[in-house]
């Protein structure tokens, strides 16, 4: 079709505004509306919900958004495609029929299986995880909604299929369409997370006029895979250039971004003003997806547990010296890892006790839950008359609680059998791709000509620099991915491209962060973004759910990266 297809997402994770389904499918003319629901954390979180009920396993929400909203959208010709199937789409799909029924409504339900692959782990080489997904395409979507369904759900597929799946059946794109796709790709990588594309999360937010309640983000998908990124007149937020730019920099890696339909190249993204909150994705070049999908393994890795000690006033450095002394020592067996980090917040001669404090946290983690349950909670609280002047915690330490790992692993494609299962209950399995293409990194990118007399050495002069925090002229966005983080900073023109291209080498990046220093930090070069990516390896552990660093998710670390200062060049300030 000639026409752009408008796909509007409502959902970047399990937990997103419950409203945003009812506002996208009134607040304006759509096609289709999107739902991502699925995290790693979240296929944890859904694994442990299986565990209780064999019939759980998916996001409850969505149903319940479905009651809200499912009428209107079926009224306006609105079509529904999300993957809060989870661990269960067969058990949505069936539910959503029930709620069809029970509404009096007319729809057809589609889901999408084959992704689970817990029964088949051993044999695969995973051992015994709690749960173990690969990530399929987009395909079994685009098969669905050609059969006429209303609503298909899934299992885990790349965030981005709940877009790429409506925009292929839309256009009729066949699986060779590289280019199409991967600018599809791109597309679903910008509204896949919600309002990150129109100012949440944004490091500029300070110039936007409008962000108490940003829009959620529609992309109009045309024959060639080009897109217009935008939202429905009259909502919060705003999409920019730089918006759109800080989204396309969540959770990469280099230039070759793989996915099991196609390899989308980062490198050849070219965005332009296409009038108030719109901005236009052209240019994406896509190749050959690679011979293995990615699988998701999530993993029981014990139990831990945690107390945090207020310290208030004077001697802090003692006062935190004799309480890690005296726990460890009343322990009467030690956890397999036991780990203490302060967290300084205090201020000199503080007006208030708050401001005079600062909070030691203790983790602990075990195999075994009587280890760091009230074994533990009994050492910290005996100490509670023994210990420090002023003790005192922010909460009486509980049982330990059970921690989940995740690590990915990799399959060959043929070992996985990609099903939709149709809307009349037939069954469908959808073919691997045809050609595939091994993933290698991209060649590396050409830096730019480095500012005259500005740079030496990678450094520029100081004599015609100020020392200012690198946010004033650079924005970041940073995400998790496992265990390692990436770091997507870019500028907001070529003259600072030129600067930064040459200074933000990995030697400043770990000198600025120095909890990088010990960690494998690659760093990719953007040119067409003005952008570069640093990929931190090992900051996040085994993953969100069984570390206590204080940002688990990495989230923030672009931020603070951002207030770490730097000799910026005059001209750029």
């Amino acid at each position: 079709m000639t026409e752009p297809v408008r796909i509007g997402n409502a959902s970047g994770f399990y937990g997103d505004r419950f409203s945003a389904f009812h506002e996208m499918v009134t607040g304006g003319p759509l096609d289709y509306v999107t739902g991502d629901y699925l995290a790693e954390l979240t296929m944890l979180i859904l694994g442990r919900d299986r565990l209780k009920d064999p019939s759980l396993g998916y996001a409850r929400t969505f149903l319940k958004q479905l009651e809200a909203g499912l009428g209107e959208a079926l009224d306006r010709g609105v079509k529904v495609v999300s993957n809060a199937g989870g661990l269960n789409p067969a058990g949505l799909a069936e539910a959503i029929e029930g709620l069809v029924d029970k509404l009096g409504l007319q729809a057809k339900v589609a889901s999408v299986e084959g992704d689970d692959l817990l029964a088949r782990a051993g044999d695969l080489g995973f051992g015994t995880p709690l749960t173990a997904n690969a990530y399929l395409g987009a395909w079994g979507i685009a098969e669905a909604l050609r059969e006429g369904a209303d609503v298909v759900v899934t299992g885990r597929v790349t965030d981005a299929s709940v877009i790429v799946g409506p925009a292929a059946a839309h256009h009729g794109w066949r699986p060779d369409q590289y280019d199409a796709l991967a600018g599809a790709v791109v597309a679903g990588h910008v509204i896949e997370c919600g309002c990150q594309a129109t100012g949440g999360n944004y490091a500029f937010f300070h110039e936007l006029r409008n962000l108490d309640r940003p829009g959620f983000p529609i992309a109009e998908i045309h024959a060639d895979g080009s897109s217009v990124i935008t939202k429905h007149d009259g909502t919060g937020g705003a999409v920019t250039i730089d918006t759109v730019k800080a989204q396309l920099l969540y959770e990469i890696s280099g230039a070759r971004y793989a996915g099991p339909d196609v390899t989308t190249r980062l490198d050849s993204i070219e965005l332009s003003d296409d009038g108030p909150d719109r901005i236009r994705i052209s240019g994406v070049r896509g190749e050959p997806p690679p011979p293995t999908y990615k699988v998701s393994l999530n993993s029981l890795g014990g139990f831990r547990n945690e107390v945090d000690f207020v310290l208030t006033g004077l001697e802090l450095d003692a006062k935190s010296e004799l309480v890690q002394r005296q726990l460890e020592q009343g322990l009467t067996r030690k956890p397999a890892e036991l780990k203490w980090s302060l967290t300084w917040t205090e201020q000199p001669n503080a007006e208030t006790e708050e401001l005079a404090s600062v909070l030691l946290k203790c983790v602990v983690k075990d195999p075994d839950p009587k280890v760091v349950g009230r074994a533990f909670s009994s050492a910290a609280v005996e100490l509670a008359l023994a210990s420090y002047p002023g003790f005192h915690v922010t909460r009486p330490p509980e049982d330990g609680s059970p921690y989940g790992v995740f690590t990915a692993g990799f399959v060959e494609v043929g070992e996985v059998e990609h099903v939709v299962v149709l809307p009349d209950g037939s069954r469908r399995v959808i073919a691997t791709a045809a050609e595939t293409q091994v993933l290698e990194p991209a060649e590396d990118a050409e830096l730019p000509i480095p500012l005259p007399q500005l740079v030496a050495a990678g450094r520029p002069a100081r004599s015609l620099t100020r020392e200012v925090p690198l946010g004033r002229v650079v924005g970041a966005r940073s995400g998790d991915k496992g265990g390692d983080a990436n770091i997507g900073v870019w500028v907001r023109n070529e003259t600072a491209w030129r600067w930064l291209a040459h200074t933000l080498t990995i030697g400043l990046f770990k000198e600025l962060l120095p909890e990088t220093e010990d960690l494998r930090v690659t760093r990719y070069v953007l040119p067409n973004l003005w952008a570069l990516n640093f990929v931190v390896e090992g900051l996040l552990g085994e993953g969100v759910a069984s570390q206590a660093r204080f940002d688990p998710q990495a989230k923030a670390v672009g931020e603070w990266l951002r207030s770490r200062y730097v000799d910026v060049p005059e001209v750029l300030l």
